[in-house]
């Protein structure tokens, strides 16, 4: 039961999955321990990472996110020069005191990479373990990251759907939908666009003052790492000496504002979705849209289409572009997957760009069938990319790759908007489409640097 909100979630990077997620789960397992009431037995937590989290938990932060939660750090509020005191701390008194109990943790001991054992329901698995002073372990828990930072039990993952409907809130929606198709014909019998139908379902969970600001917060964040990336020179973390690029072609095109050639459309998607990645690829705060690894594509259409010369955002506009937007990623979640360890790169570019698609056409004042067009285009040319990050870390391909993804959402929308949106090709044909691709991929390209770019380039 999903709401936009959980699709557009604040947090840090380089990876929603391999980040924010293992972050999450470390602290659903120390409320977990509070809930059995083992907090006062608890002497020592070990935590074990299988399947991707194992494979790039060094280049994604993953081990670093997975302590993090332990010390009580959120990602939507966490203040990082905070939290590098905390691990600093962490790493040489080998201990934490939380909420009233000293446990010991010594990362180098209770921290493990099994690469042996086979992940089960799901490529992101992570197992937590607390021990008593006498060394007897006294409980375990599994979870899983699944994606745009969203987590789940192994209990929650074993249990079988009990229906395909996207009802957005926790109670009765006016609008349940199980796919695109019921999705236009809703937006056809209600004579509503996709964004409005979204806003009605999001009121039946809160007032829509709130949502609006949590939206119009959103939106500030994603804006704010676009700040940061262009006016932040230097080389990302990771040992790869990958320099960042945002502020070089920013300079260039405040340096020739008059510029009029064709391709300086490109220019302008390009420097913005690179400046979020590259905050991103450091570290930084960025926004879930839907994961972190395909963060920029989405915020570079609102900063070229939805803000003016100043960068100030058109709040109407932004709000329709997130709704509608919002309410395809939930399309993907629901039927197929954001993960990037179970999709490739197609569950996390190519949703990010059909997405961005979807909303930039609500915004040119597409019908629901053009905005549902465009969201199709969008993903049937990222069908098959594959995730094959080098050195583990989220930059190569990853940053150029949501400048190219920003591109392409534009000019799905562009063409979208040409046609009537009775396409040969429907949304939902194109989504299922990704999910049995994905099922398809070989492991080696999901998410594991054990194919493509990451074996075939060398390391410098």
């Amino acid at each position: 039961m999903l709401s936009i909100l959980d699709i557009f979630r604040i947090g840090i990077g380089p990876s929603s999955s391999h980040t924010v997620g293992p972050m999450r789960i470390s602290q659903r397992f120390w409320r977990r321990l509070g809930q059995k009431k083992l907090l006062t037995k608890t002497d020592r937590i070990r935590m074990i990472f299988r399947g991707s989290l194992a494979f790039t938990g060094l280049g994604h932060g993953t081990l670093r996110a997975g302590q993090l939660g332990l010390l009580g750090f959120k990602p939507e509020t966490i203040n990082l020069n905070m939290a590098e005191a905390a691990l600093s701390a962490l790493s040489e008194n080998l201990e934490f005191t939380r909420d009233g109990r000293t446990v010991q943790f010594d990362p180098k001991r209770d921290i493990i990479l099994d690469f042996d054992q086979a992940a089960k329901l799901h490529p992101n698995e992570m197992e937590l373990q607390a021990f008593d002073s006498k060394g007897a372990l006294i409980y375990k828990r599994i979870y899983y990251s699944t994606g745009g930072g969203f987590t789940a039990s192994h209990a929650q993952l074993s249990k079988p759907a009990k229906n395909d409907k996207v009802a957005v809130g926790g109670g009765a929606v006016p609008y349940v939908f199980g796919s695109a198709k019921d999705l236009l014909s809703v937006c056809t019998q209600q004579k509503i666009s996709i964004a409005d139908l979204i806003m009605k379902n999001e009121d039946a969970r809160r007032p829509r003052a709130q949502t609006e600001v949590r939206l119009d917060r959103i939106m500030a964040v994603m804006l704010q790492g676009i700040e940061r990336g262009l006016n932040t020179r230097g080389e990302l973390p990771g040992g790869l000496h990958v320099r960042r690029r945002a502020p070089d072609i920013w300079a260039k095109l405040c340096g020739a504002p008059g510029a009029n050639e064709r391709e300086t459309l490109f220019d302008w998607l390009n420097v913005y979705a690179m400046a979020v990645n590259e905050e991103n690829a450091a570290g930084g705060q960025v926004v879930t849209a839907p994961t972190n690894g395909a963060a920029g594509i989405i915020p570079a259409i609102i900063r070229h289409y939805c803000c003016d010369e100043t960068a100030k955002p058109d709040k109407k506009k932004t709000r329709i572009f997130l709704a509608t937007a919002g309410g395809i990623g939930l399309l993907y979640k629901q039927r197929a997957s954001i993960s990037g360890a179970e999709m490739g790169c197609q569950g996390e570019v190519g949703v990010a760009c059909s997405m961005a698609a979807g909303g930039l056409a609500a915004v040119w004042g597409a019908s629901p069938e053009q905005v549902a067009s465009a969201a199709e285009i969008g993903m049937e040319h990222n069908l098959g990319l594959t995730c094959d990050p080098v050195g583990g870390l989220v930059q190569i391909p990853c940053i150029e790759r949501n400048a190219i993804g920003a591109v392409k959402a534009a000019n799905a929308a562009r063409l979208a908007l040409h046609g009537s949106g009775a396409g040969k090709v429907s949304l939902d044909q194109v989504i299922e489409t990704m999910r049995q691709t994905g099922l398809d991929m070989s492991s080696k390209y999901k998410e594991t640097s054990q194919g493509g770019l990451a074996v075939n380039v060398i390391e410098c």
